[in-house]
């Protein structure tokens, strides 16, 4: 299985968790150098971690790093399309920067991590991509525009790939989650209004943890959803 932005947050907890059900994993890095921690916590459950250069907005380390997993791995099951960004501001203020390198990370990186993936799993008849969606693709959240935009083009995204890849026996799925307890979250939630706010409008009455995400991830990735694309 490749993870991509697995060092920390939800990347982490899927990590951890496939390698906890058996699988090998290729990890998507930011920064090779900072695993924190979880090639160890993999290889203490007995399975093999495969640290990889991978900013997924650049082609170039998309390239190289699915290079290493066909010289390691020799085939690739399951993809974990995780890496994202949420430059918070106002529409009347996104600059062009932030808006192409949300666009880079949340959506190329999404269509060509899958597409390199396809290398593998068409050749194999077998493959199970699973892309990180969020509610922000089907609500509109104030102050995240382009974030919003990013995650519902991935919800469609994940519709054509599935389409045209079904018939490699290659499923794909998106997980759309609400608010999670992350790093990327930690300073918003910490502020009691906002925390009221987003519990209010949860109705299980909790705010998630990256276990929860992993868990529908683990499914998706799992023989009991090979009919569900």
């Amino acid at each position: 299985a490749l993870v991509t932005g697995a060092a920390r947050g939800l990347g982490r907890a899927c990590a951890l968790a496939l390698a906890e059900a058996g699988a090998d994993i290729a990890l998507g890095l930011r920064d090779i150098n900072a695993d924190n921690g979880l090639i160890k916590e993999i290889e203490a459950l007995g399975r093999k971690a495969l640290p990889l250069q991978m900013d997924v907005s650049k082609m170039d380390e998309i390239s190289a790093a699915f290079h290493k997993i066909e010289e390691y791995f020799k085939r690739l099951d399951i993809v974990v399309n995780n890496a994202g960004v949420a430059p918070e501001n106002l529409i009347e203020n996104v600059t062009e920067k932030d808006f192409d390198y949300t666009l880079a990370v949340n959506l190329k990186g999404t269509f060509f991590i899958s597409q390199a993936a396809g290398a593998f799993m068409i050749k194999q008849r077998y493959g199970r991509i699973i892309n990180l969606s969020s509610q922000a693709g089907f609500i509109a959240l104030p102050g995240e525009s382009v974030y919003c935009m990013t995650k519902a083009g991935i919800a469609h995204l994940t519709k054509c790939f599935a389409a045209e890849w079904g018939k490699y026996n290659i499923t794909v799925n998106a997980v759309a989650p609400t608010f999670i307890y992350t790093p990327g979250t930690q300073e918003y939630l910490a502020k009691q209004e906002a925390r009221e706010h987003v519990l209010s409008k949860i109705v299980l009455g909790r705010i998630g943890e990256p276990k929860d995400v992993a868990n529908a991830v683990l499914f998706l990735a799992s023989p009991g959803a090979s009919l569900i694309t």
